[in-house]
């Protein structure tokens, strides 16, 4: 059980140092969704967005974070 209470506050550590940087920092961070490869369609009465280069850019950063982390948890 100590186990899980010490990964909730650190989720939560995360989550709360997320939103203040996109507190902060989201005016700045209007080309994410806007990305080359990111598909918007919109008619009336339909949209679709798909977000594909951002979340592949994303994915690849935090795979990358993780990564280093499990490099310096060893």
């Amino acid at each position: 059980m100590e186990n899980i209470g010490k990964l909730l506050i650190g989720v939560g550590a995360v989550i709360l140092i997320l939103g203040i940087v996109l507190w902060l920092f989201g005016d700045k961070l209007g080309w994410v969704g806007n990305l080359p490869g990111d598909i918007k369609i919109e008619r009336p009465g339909f949209s679709l967005y798909l977000p594909i280069t951002t979340m592949l850019l994303l994915s690849f950063a935090f795979s990358s974070i993780m990564w280093l982390a499990s490099r310096f948890f060893k």
